[in-house]
């Protein structure tokens, strides 16, 4: 059985955020990486993670949001493959504060490969290695396959569980979209500008900011507004 197969046996009969994480998971198994997710990105930002192979895979996606920048929203951006072999060469200079970030966690590899569904570019499959080094061949058109097969569970809930969602708020449908979006953030980033009577785009910024200069992700600094526990100052 070739890893183009075991990636599809890898998801076969499964849906949505599950069928997501078995993809992830598969492709740590075969691809000859330590973490996976699935990316999906709207505007410009990282908005959310799809699927994952597990937290730490769940981290090194967020920290895409966290600092603006990263393989996923690059791939988007080139809507074509980016790999780096190792974040810690110093010429290696493309993501100034992910990069010193993903170091921190000892991930020195770093590839990403955009997802296309329905004629647009909606995300990337995001690949985390600990040793630097390029992927091989056979592993590059693994990763090709499985970005394709990304799309399928995006569909899905674009499709399906977003109707699902809609027609019965209390349905599985709502929680799985809920996990999906930065829901705390968009939440948090709402009272900001309550709070300080500024745009939100100024207010997801300095949300950003504060979860950079602390060394947190965005999601635990959005709850800690959210349960009034941090309190940010308008200037």
């Amino acid at each position: 059985m070739t890893i183009q197969d075991e990636l599809v046996a890898a998801v076969d009969g499964q849906r949505g955020v599950k069928a997501a994480d078995r993809l992830c998971e598969a492709c740590v198994l075969l691809l000859d990486v330590d973490a996976a997710a699935i990316s999906l990105v709207f505007d410009g930002a990282n908005a959310g993670t799809l699927g994952s192979s597990g937290s730490p895979a769940r981290i090194y996606d967020e920290l895409q949001f966290t600092y603006g920048e990263g393989p996923c929203l690059d791939a988007v951006t080139l809507q074509a493959p980016v790999a780096v072999v190792d974040l810690a060469h110093p010429g290696e200079a493309r993501w100034p504060s992910y990069g010193r970030a993903m170091l921190e966690y000892r991930i020195r590899g770093v590839f990403a490969m955009p997802v296309l569904a329905a004629g647009e570019y909606i995300g990337a499959l995001d690949l985390f290695r600990a040793r630097p080094g390029a992927l091989e061949d056979e592993q590059v058109a693994g990763a090709a396959v499985a970005a394709e097969l990304a799309a399928v569970p995006v569909l899905d809930l674009l499709h399906g569980d977003l109707q699902a969602a809609v027609d019965d708020p209390a349905s599985n449908a709502w929680a799985e979209l809920c996990v999906l979006s930065r829901a705390e953030v968009s939440q948090a980033t709402g009272m900001l500008v309550a709070q300080l009577d500024i745009e939100p785009r100024e207010a997801l910024v300095r949300l950003r900011a504060h979860a950079y200069a602390t060394g947190r992700s965005a999601t635990d600094v959005a709850r800690d507004i959210i349960n009034r526990r941090l309190r940010l100052e308008a200037d």
